[in-house]
């Protein structure tokens, strides 16, 4: 797998998934690099007249809508028509996020859109997944849930934080175990079983969600399809 995509081929997967949003549709709004740009460019078009609101997955993509002046509503109030959200790595419709630790809130908002479209640079696509899958779990399940990845096959490792000391904490509350399965031979099974084990909030497999898939690279965006 290519690694380090480009910010300009991100720039331009994320300007490529706003091009999909009309005038009164509510958009999911992932977390990441990739879809900051979409977020920026969604904003930019609010600017000009376009009538959105967003449901924010994160802290982060929260603050960056305010900043932008997309106006914000709850999945209370709205169902997302669209959701546009990143991805770590892509393999064909199945997908591995959690990179910034909130793929709990983005599988909520992504599953219960309308359409789920998936912004990458050509660096995220593989054959298989095999980058680790992170796991949000309640703080006292540490043990009890690294005990159990390592039953199936996995090398748990807790998530630390960069600029302080201590591990990442996750906006609802939790911790973070980064998986390593090596190359997934079936994600659908392992999302399965580790939606199974106690004190698992969620983790970062995302199998069968992606309605469309916008890479951005040196030469444009390709827009995959991937087979339902």
């Amino acid at each position: 797998m290519k690694r380090g995509g480009s910010d300009e081929a991100k720039r331009r997967a994320g300007e490529s998934a706003v091009e999909a949003v009309e005038d009164g549709t509510v958009v999911g709004l992932g977390t990441g690099s990739t879809t900051a740009h979409a977020i920026r460019a969604l904003g930019e078009a609010v600017e000009n007249g376009l009538d959105v609101e967003g449901i924010p997955t994160s802290y982060q993509s929260r603050e960056l809508a305010r900043e932008v002046g997309i106006p914000l509503t709850t999945l209370d109030d709205a169902t997302p028509d669209i959701a546009i959200d990143g991805a770590d790595q892509a393999a064909e419709g199945d997908l591995i996020k959690g990179g910034g630790a909130a793929h709990a809130r983005e599988k909520l908002v992504d599953a219960a859109a309308d359409r789920f479209l998936v912004v990458v640079d050509d660096s995220k696509l593989a054959d298989a997944l095999s980058v680790p899958v992170p796991v949000e779990l309640l703080p006292d399940a540490r043990t009890t849930v690294a005990d159990r990845v390592r039953d199936l096959g996995g090398d748990p490792a807790l998530r630390a934080a960069e600029r302080k000391d201590g591990p990442v904490v996750t906006d609802n509350g939790n911790l973070v175990l980064d998986c390593d399965f090596g190359e997934i031979g079936d994600p659908a099974e392992l999302a399965a079983t580790l939606s199974t084990v106690p004190g698992v909030v969620d983790h970062g497999l995302f199998v069968g969600l992606a309605d469309e898939i916008h890479v951005g690279s040196a030469d444009g965006v390709t827009v995959r399809r991937p087979e339902s």
